[in-house]
């Protein structure tokens, strides 16, 4: 997963403070162990030097070192029962004065072989949503949806109510976040006009997104296609550089309001930059705008619109402005 350099630096870090908690409680658990019971401490001893006589039996040269060692280790089961038994006598568990790692699964590597561990992900996922929670304006989630502010009329032009195609609509989103993944044909461009959802369904879709453990950018079309501009002219942020580099590399990239940003040279080139490449690359990608498919060509390039139409599941919102529903409501 396309986790950003910072989110996986905050994590591991924050990782590594956990491990060393870990092992700082079982330091002071033996310490407390071998005080209250000095015999237990001989006999890790003990257990210690039975190792070092297998290791030197192993070594020596010109002998078979086969029945001393069986004979070592057959010494050392002995005692390390006699261990477990005088612990769980006090009220300990037998494994007690084992050091055993925060994660048995990558023994707190954080990764198992290439594949990062679950351990470490969620330390990821909790880091992304901090870090996505600071760019939302809203915590609302998709139970804070609501289908009363659409009207029920029946449009003749489509055969279906404001109403019916935003349940439509609302359902494709809960259905998309909860069976994400990155691959082909997963890109959605939302349409319609202000103030019907759009931010606040994508807002929901990054949300759950995160929560499963994927690498989400939320931002607007605005600042992205700045963030671009200055990597590529200069100028820019350290931070607004990061963000041109992870535009591409994240696993899920909300691009919000597209059609609010000047409309420069730059633009149309920078745009089909990022579906382009997202598109080779299957890293989904969801657009809102308040622009038709046929707009959207008029604005930028056919070639985009092209792209849009045949590789995006496109959702078209209706209704009335919520926001000022809301607002004479009050």
């Amino acid at each position: 997963m396309g986790y950003d350099k910072d989110v996986l630096q905050r994590a591991r870090s924050r990782y590594a403070e956990a491990v060393e908690s870990h092992r700082a409680l079982q330091r002071s658990q033996r310490e407390e162990i071998c005080e209250e019971l000095p015999e237990a401490a001989e006999l890790e001893r003990k257990l210690r030097a039975t190792m070092a006589e297998v290791i030197s039996h192993s070594l020596r040269r010109g002998e078979d070192p086969t029945e001393a060692i069986d004979a070592i280790r057959r010494r050392n089961r002995d005692l390390q029962e006699e261990l477990h038994y005088l612990l769980e006598e006090n009220g300990y568990d037998a494994d007690a004065l084992d050091e055993k790692p925060l994660c048995p699964r990558c023994r707190d590597t954080g990764y198992v072989g290439a594949e990062m561990c679950s351990c470490l992900r969620k330390y990821c996922c909790e880091e992304q949503k901090r870090e996505l929670t600071s760019l939302l304006s809203t915590n609302a989630t998709f139970d804070d949806f609501s289908l009363d502010y659409y009207p029920t009329a029946v449009n003749p032009a489509t055969g279906l109510s404001p109403r019916e195609q935003m349940e439509f609509n609302y359902e494709s989103c809960v259905e998309y976040a909860s069976h994400f993944r990155p691959g082909p044909g997963r890109n959605l461009l939302m349409n319609g006009a202000p103030g019907l959802g759009k931010t606040f369904l994508s807002a929901c879709i990054a949300r759950e997104v995160v929560n499963r453990g994927y690498s989400v950018v939320y931002d607007t079309a605005i600042h992205v296609f700045s963030c671009m501009e200055k990597q590529k002219f200069g100028g820019g942020t350290e931070e607004e550089l990061r963000m041109a580099e992870r535009i591409l590399e994240c696993d899920l990239l909300i691009l919000d309001d597209l059609g609010t940003e000047m409309n420069t040279s730059f633009i149309s080139p920078a745009l089909y930059s990022i579906i382009n490449s997202r598109i080779l690359s299957e890293r989904p990608t969801i657009i809102s705008t308040n622009f038709t498919l046929q707009q959207l060509s008029q604005r930028y390039t056919p070639q985009i619109a092209s792209r849009l139409d045949g590789e995006y599941r496109i959702l078209v919102f209706a209704g009335n402005d919520i926001r000022k529903l809301k607002k004479e409501q009050y």
